[in-house]
């Protein structure tokens, strides 16, 4: 058999799962209610799938601290029966973690400051909690008991114990948030005792047969936490309770290596987490950037886990595990780990998103794609993501479509930012876009201009323009428009593009200027790309910081900084560029009337695009029915983005 380690069953506590691969909780954003139907179509798509276990979104367990799944009332029972029901047909099982978020909430939900082990403030919300008193710790224990008899009660198959990333229990174990002086402090038993009393409440409640598992981190990532062979003896004290572990990294104070980006190595977690499951006979799950089922297919053969969370992987494709059972691993949608459609789209816009799965989330309002009668012969400009992305979608519902891009490769602006250091997974995407192309027989033409007279001799039903947008050169800032940079013309003065050899060429001296005008992810890799060629880096930038405008920096954009910070890189904020000379650069500030001078002898912008929609303006009013996507449709200067471009070209070629 194919995969056969990870697809294997294996049993937890007295319950037995079809397979090794499972979906640690994570937030949506998704409503709740009654009938939560986003939510079940969200989840019934994965079970279909070929998932064998989800542990839902934390449920909170106590009205000082609720979550999206209000396990602290007993009417989620009616939201818990549909959920559960919806899955069953597939085999898929359901968990429900347990929460109570402590210090990590700005307020009490019943008013007044948040509860905690100590007086230690969070280090994101930075509120000074409470110190819990006996009646209070005895309360959310019962809280934390009753919620699990919910979960039991509603025919959810388990219950997991958030122990870890900081949230209350954890601040009891860790030495940097409990500073207590009671049976609850001081010693690692005593730090453990919360914990334990919990995991006791819950097995009064729900027997010894209900599966009941704890999350756990390796290492807290902080000095004075706990490491490895801290969580291996607090593992020794709460055992004889618990069925399976599921082993995770950090906390808010390194809240980015909880989901890392694709700067991070493949399984970045396994070396910290096997110090874990392999200390344990009891059932086991990793996660960490772990991304197809032959890397989770290795680890359960090494016995580093017995079971794997793809939880990335899984939003990017849910089908991902009927796709490699067939034997079409080549149609598996790949996730690219930036985590601004997944992280970022649950914790800041307030929903979950996907860059490259358009329906994620969304499975139960995306229009389906429907074969149509028509057959229209459709002619697509850009090899970009949006072009090629439309093109597939159109191809999939039996439009007969044509592609021309004028440079020899597909890809377009994903080509450049996968040229950034740490950014190759972009590439990932471009490369299952064509073998998606390839696979749908579009007709693809490469090294081919578009001009009006090659449209209107291929006499196209509708043409689909998604040219994108080119660099500007002209010296154009967006902080001071009627201030153009004198001297942008040197030619030591460069774009992003040219760095990384796209339509031009950049000598790399010793001294590098960097100048961050979009506030997104080019100028990052510009600035990475420099140090890593050796020089000396000052990025200047009109924002406040670094990647201002990369949403939830703390998952988005902390991996590549902290690799900028250790280099020889310097930040300038708040500034525009008023000179270039052969060696240096006059820096004006955006706050007061002074300027610096900063050497360089390599500069590049990384600014205002010009939006390549000539095409589009000269066909509009045409005989083919016109359409303008991607970049090329911008209304801002950096454009929408790879989501966005994915989004808009899957709307569009739906609704032809």
């Amino acid at each position: 058999m194919r995969y056969e380690h990870v697809l294997a069953p294996v049993q937890v506590g007295g319950l037995t799962l079809k397979n090794r691969i499972v979906r640690a909780s994570h937030h949506t954003g998704l409503p709740w209610s009654d009938s939560p139907a986003e939510l079940i179509a969200y989840h019934e798509a994965r079970a279909r799938g070929g998932v064998s276990l989800t542990i839902l979104q934390t449920g909170g367990v106590h009205l000082s601290s609720p979550t999206g799944i209000p396990v602290y009332d007993d009417g989620v029972r009616a939201g818990c029966e549909k959920l559960v029901t919806a899955v069953r047909p597939y085999g898929m099982k359901l968990f429900q973690q347990l929460q109570h978020q402590g210090s990590a909430r700005a307020t009490h939900a019943l008013g007044g400051p948040p509860w905690s082990a100590s007086d230690v403030p969070n280090p994101v919300v930075g509120v000074v909690p409470v110190p819990m008193s006996q009646m209070q710790i005895d309360e959310v224990v019962e809280s934390f008991a009753a919620a699990a008899g919910r979960a039991q009660q509603a025919g959810l198959d388990g219950v997991e114990l958030h122990a870890a990333h900081g949230y209350l229990i954890g601040q009891f174990l860790s030495p940097l948030t409990n500073r207590r002086d009671d049976q609850y402090g001081g010693s690692l038993e005593n730090r453990t005792r919360f914990l334990r009393e919990v995991l006791a409440a819950v097995r009064e409640v729900t027997g010894r047969s209900y599966p009941v598992g704890v999350r756990l981190v390796a290492d807290e990532r902080v000095p004075g936490g706990l490491a490895p062979a801290d969580w291996r003896a607090v593992m020794a004290l709460i055992e004889p309770d618990v069925d399976y572990y599921n082993v995770s990294l950090s906390t808010y104070y390194k809240f980015g290596d909880i989901a890392r980006t694709m700067e991070a190595p493949l399984g970045y977690e396994m070396p910290l987490s096997e110090q874990l499951t392999r200390a344990t006979d009891l059932p086991s799950i990793v996660t960490g950037r772990i991304m197809t089922l032959e890397h989770a297919d290795r680890i359960v053969a090494a016995g580093e886990a017995s079971m794997v969370s793809m939880v990335r992987a899984l939003i990017a494709d849910p089908d991902l595990i009927v796709k490699a059972q067939a034997g079409q691993e080549e149609r598996v949608r790949p996730c690219i780990g930036s985590n601004q459609g997944c992280m970022a789209g649950a914790m800041v816009r307030g929903r979950l998103g996907c860059v490259v799965n358009p329906d994620a989330a969304r499975e139960d309002s995306s229009p389906a794609v429907s074969p149509t009668s028509a057959g229209r012969r459709i002619l697509v400009v850009g090899g970009g993501p949006a072009g090629m992305q439309f093109a597939r979608e159109a191809a999939e519902r039996g439009h007969r479509v044509s592609l021309y891009e004028m440079t020899k490769s597909l890809g377009g602006q994903a080509l450049i930012a996968a040229a950034g250091p740490g950014r190759s997974d972009i590439r990932s995407h471009v490369e299952w876009l064509a073998s998606e192309l390839r696979r749908l027989g579009v007709d693809v033409h490469l090294n081919t201009f578009a001009e009006p007279d090659l449209v209107a001799s291929a006499s196209p039903d509708i043409v689909v323009v998604a040219a994108g947008s080119s660099p500007r050169r002209d010296g154009f800032q967006v902080a001071r428009p009627g201030e153009p940079i004198v001297g942008a013309g040197r030619g030591h003065v460069c774009t992003v593009w040219d760095l990384f050899g796209f339509g031009g060429r950049a000598a790399i001296g010793r001294e590098a200027l960097v100048y961050d005008e979009t506030g997104g992810f080019e100028a990052l890799s510009a600035a990475q790309q420099l140090l890593d060629d050796g020089a000396r880096v000052t990025f200047v930038t009109r924002f406040a910081g670094v990647g201002a405008l990369v949403p939830m920096p703390a998952m988005t954009t902390a991996g590549a900084i902290e690799n900028l910070a250790a280099g020889d890189f310097h930040v300038i904020t708040d500034s525009y560029l008023r000179s270039v000379t052969d060696d240096k650069v006059e820096v004006g500030s955006l706050l007061a009337g002074r300027s610096l001078l900063v050497p360089a002898d390599t500069v590049v912008l990384a600014s205002a695009h010009h939006l390549n929609r000539e095409l589009y303006d000269e066909l509009a009013g045409g005989p083919a029915e016109v359409h303008l996507i991607g970049d090329a449709a911008a209304e801002t200067p950096s454009g929408h983005g790879l989501q966005h471009a994915i989004q808009a070209a899957t709307a569009l070629a739906r609704a032809i």
